[in-house]
């Protein structure tokens, strides 16, 4: 008999888990899927996509209902998982009784950030995070409300792109010296700006948002230097917070994410969590990439394989802003390091490879991401490249037919 294994979460981290369990251990479990969001599971990173007008609603599920029907999949979505009863394993929903497990995988991700300054909650003050978000901004885009958002990590950018896309007037206020930080160096942080800026989209960088403005609804934005941004809209985008709530309340040990060991359990027997939710090593990802890598170690436990999740190097590949970026591992460079930069500013690409001993371990691309899997690979493999060296700044084809 399949024994009852529970993911709490329908997002792109369960879908995976789902798969993978399918290549490793199909028949094994009972799988039941619990999502508070009412549809079924989608790519989150192609919501900027919805928002631009560029791909419909489903366009972006992940897999039609018939897929999860055929690996024996309980669905239930638009449900609210509200206890955990270690105990007892079960899993108590909002408005239905408790469900059974002898497994449960938390991939409850995370939630926007929403700033604590004056005026965070007037009415016309949202966040960028799911479909339902996706609803609110195209009804802003078709009053062509004039809207600021907070933040210029990937979030920010793919919210202001979106929004400007569907014919709203944005600006896009940014803390820090330069956009996506997190990924980028300065000159690539530069080049991005501009290439966003040739999008009608304004770039305020350095600039701390003091205050939104209004009596009832947004009116504008203050920022500390004193400069007020008029606006009808305010969109936070400055970053998130993984969904921990279920599992401190049911005593498994939580810091920013919920604590997983290398195995992804968390401190209860048979509980687990993958995802933007789980903190491995003191790392929460909060990227799709580590989530897949998760799924994937996690379903060969489960299937009874001595496997074990050692961390993931850090990569971001996609469009932003309708741009294509690539970074990955020590984009900056450690000390003992050296870096190869190619930068065509007119043509709006920049790629620089950081080399440390004898092998690639960092990367960032704008404009031209076509080797970027390439280079990642070599990043991971830790494969020397003293032969390659020359070439590899010119891509895969010319560097192994070197």
């Amino acid at each position: 008999m399949s024994e009852p294994l529970v993911i709490v979460g329908n997002g792109m981290a369960a879908a995976r888990l789902v798969d993978e369990l399918s290549k490793v251990a199909l028949g094994r479990y009972a799988i039941a899927v619990i999502g508070n969001e009412p549809r079924l599971a989608y790519n989150r990173v192609l919501l900027s996509s919805v928002l631009a007008g560029e791909a419909t609603s489903e366009d972006i599920e992940l897999q039609p209902a018939s897929w999860w029907r055929d690996r024996g999949v309980t669905l239930k979505y638009g449900c609210v998982a509200t206890e955990i009863d270690v105990g007892r394993r079960e899993l108590k929903i909002a408005g239905e009784e408790s469900i059974a497990f002898s497994k449960l995988v938390l991939t409850t991700g995370s939630s926007a950030l929403r700033l604590n300054m004056p005026g965070a909650d007037l009415a016309g003050v949202h966040t960028f995070r799911d479909s339902r978000d996706v609803d609110l901004l195209l009804a802003l885009a078709a009053r062509k409300t004039r809207v600021v958002v907070i933040g210029g990590g990937l979030l920010g950018l793919e919210a202001a792109y979106g929004l400007a896309k569907a014919g709203a007037p944005v600006t896009l206020v940014h803390l820090m010296d330069r956009l996506m930080e997190r990924q980028l160096d300065a000159p690539a942080g530069s080049l991005l700006k501009s290439l966003v800026e040739n999008k009608g989209i304004e770039i305020l960088l350095e600039a701390s948002t003091a205050r939104i403005h209004g009596d009832v609804s947004v009116e504008g934005v203050e920022l500390a230097d004193g400069r007020l941004i008029k606006a009808e809209a305010v969109i936070f985008a400055a970053g998130i917070r993984p969904n921990i709530a279920l599992a401190k309340e049911a005593g498994i040990a939580v810091n920013r994410g919920i604590v997983v060991d290398d195995c992804l359990q968390t401190g209860a027997e048979g509980v687990f969590a993958i995802g933007e939710c789980a903190e491995h090593r003191g790392i929460c990802y909060g990227l799709v990439e580590p989530a897949y890598e998760q799924a994937r170690v996690l379903a060969r436990h489960l299937a009874g394989l001595d496997v074990a999740y050692a961390g993931s190097i850090v990569a971001t590949n996609l469009k932003v802003s309708g741009v294509s970026v690539f970074s990955a591992g020590d984009f900056m460079g450690a000390d003992g390091s050296e870096s190869i930069v190619l930068s065509d500013i007119d043509h709006g690409t920049y790629k620089k490879l950081v080399i440390t001993e004898g092998r690639l371990t960092g990367a960032v691309l704008i404009g031209d991401t076509a080797d970027a899997l390439w280079y990642l690979e070599l990043i991971r493999s830790e494969t020397p490249v003293a032969k390659i060296r020359g070439d590899m700044m010119f891509g895969r084809s010319l560097a192994e037919a070197a």
